[in-house]
């Protein structure tokens, strides 16, 4: 281990393998200084673990009815209590974290490239384009994330591929912005006018070396937006335009257990205590991923 650690600490490297390396390792040693970054990373790796290992993590599916245990406390035969219909709450959170991992996955493939290429072609070609994109954008901006996806939700149907497809397309704005911003800001540097002196095409340029100068602030930003993008679903979800019963999808879920709120607790308290704790990881992970990859944030 001492060698690969000599390795990765040499100071020139000698590859462009071993530079990359370097610097990731060099990431990894200042995030794993910042406590609550490190507990975000965690709890974010807690829950893909559940995804993948529910088969093996739970009793049952999580949607099958079991009257004879209905509203049964927390306790050894339950650890989070059962619900309604007597399905197990524990079977239910830990099958519905695929149902997050899958919301999250889903919006980040559509939100990432759409407002990456529109804040990027924005910021790069300037002039009357910048301008018909950036309005675009600032009206996607000026609506509250939960009242658009609602009109989208409700135009589309309930369900929740239309639930993720209404998050996305409101979740877009603010990585164009953001894109838009770096890009103005590289389109006169030094490396840029040089490929464009090599006679490089346009988009060659925007592809090979002005989005990927744009990603590490992207995906600050989308992480940070991790919990706002649960927050989305769940709401739609409690609202009855997300995931359908009797899909384990966490908002539905608290829906479901609102009615017994005063008497049997556990039946939402669960699953919000699971919205809240995944929430917070993203937001623990975000921050600690922008004082790695952000450069404006080092002292």
């Amino acid at each position: 281990m001492s060698a690969v650690r000599a390795w990765l600490l040499v100071d020139v490297p000698r590859s462009r393998w071993q530079a990359r390396c370097q610097r990731f390792f060099l990431g990894w040693l200042a995030f794993r200084q910042n406590a609550g970054a490190v507990a975000g990373l965690a709890i974010v790796a807690a829950l893909v673990a559940a995804a993948l290992l529910a088969p093996w993590i739970s009793g049952s599916t999580g949607v099958v009815p079991d009257l004879g245990n209905r509203l049964q406390p927390p306790g050894a035969a339950f650890w989070f209590g059962t619900d309604e219909l007597g399905r197990d709450i524990f079977d239910r959170i830990v099958w519905g974290s695929r149902i997050t991992l899958y919301i999250v996955g889903l919006v980040t493939v559509i939100v990432v490239p759409i407002g990456l290429a529109v804040g990027v072609v924005a910021g790069y070609v300037g002039g009357w384009l910048d301008s018909a994109l950036m309005r675009l954008t600032d009206i996607f901006l000026a609506f509250p994330r939960l009242i658009l996806a609602l009109a989208f939700v409700a135009a589309l149907g309930p369900g929740l591929e239309n639930a993720v497809l209404a998050i996305a397309l409101t979740a877009w704005s603010p990585y164009a912005r953001i894109a838009r911003a770096e890009a103005l800001t590289l389109r006169h540097s030094d490396f840029i006018l040089a490929a464009r002196s090599q006679g490089i095409p346009h988009h060659r340029v925007l592809a090979g070396h002005v989005a990927p100068m744009c990603m590490s602030s992207v995906i600050v930003r989308l992480t940070l937006d991790m919990a706002g993008i649960i927050l989305t679903a769940a709401g739609l979800g409690f609202l009855g335009l997300g995931a359908q019963p009797p899909t384990p999808e966490w908002g539905a879920m608290i829906a479901l257990g609102r009615d017994y709120l005063l008497d049997q607790w556990w039946v939402p308290a669960f699953p919000g205590l699971a919205i809240l704790v995944v929430s917070l990881g993203f937001n623990l992970l975000g921050d600690g991923l922008r004082d790695v990859l952000d450069p404006k944030s080092r002292s």
